[in-house]
């Protein structure tokens, strides 16, 4: 197999996330305490990890509605509240190492896309950060309209670098959304662990990622193995 490029996610391989997710938990507890709901940090924890563990698309959605008992109103008016207090939020924590791993990656002659689920406004986060013009594509559902796990994103990023999906490997921190539809198109998939859902794990042999990383240090091994098998140590 000859790989060509490599596919990142931006929350959890680029973005550490952690402020964000801390910020997301705060809101939620927030607007539950506004219904009279009362959330602490085990309630918050025991519904994201039960979010996880079912799959759920919107793992945030799902928190609330389980904290809220169900209720749709109630429901409702807390994602309102949540989606106002953290819907501005200008919030990046640049993986550590990760802008080195970027240009080596480059220097080796790789072409590498953005494929996420995040706003336009990302862009200028990465830009920020300084490896914004190392992306050859930046799908970003907030531009491209074409939402994870629709196999439409990734075959867009694929295309924009002009390398067939079977010569990509993607990076993402999700099975589902991540893993899964590029496994699906023939892509190598790395599961990249870290921040809420960490403890994912494949449901059966089709979702199992080619490799499992936990840092930098470790995706550019396994990254390295897919390019370089025969030189990988």
């Amino acid at each position: 197999m000859s790989y060509r490029a490599v596919l990142f996610d931006v929350g959890g391989p680029i973005d550490l996330e952690f402020a964000w997710e801390s910020a997301v938990d705060g809101a939620i507890a927030s607007a539950c305490g506004l219904e009279g709901i009362r959330v602490d940090q085990a309630a918050i924890d025991e519904a994201s990890e039960t979010a996880v563990a079912v799959f759920a698309p919107d793992a945030y959605a799902h928190m609330v509605e389980t904290l809220c008992g169900g209720d749709p109103r109630t429901i409702e008016r807390v994602r309102q509240r949540v989606r106002a207090m953290v819907g501005n939020l200008e919030v990046f924590q640049l993986r550590p190492e990760i802008d080195g791993l970027l240009r080596r990656l480059r220097e080796r002659g790789m072409a590498l896309g953005i494929v996420a689920n995040q706003p336009e406004s990302a862009r200028a986060r990465l830009d920020r950060a300084g490896i914004g013009d190392l992306f050859g594509h930046h799908g970003l559902s907030g531009v491209t309209g074409l939402r994870k796990p629709d196999p439409r994103a990734f075959l867009a990023a694929a295309e924009a670098l002009g390398v067939p999906p079977a010569d990509c490997i993607m990076v993402g921190d999700r099975i589902d959304n991540d893993i899964v539809p590029a496994k699906a198109l023939g892509m190598a998939a790395i599961q990249l662990r870290g921040g809420r859902h960490r403890r994912q794990r494949p449901r059966h042999q089709a979702e199992e990622p080619d490799a499992v990383v936990t840092d930098v240090p470790e995706l550019e091994a396994a990254i390295l193995r897919l390019i370089d098998p025969g030189k990988a140590g």
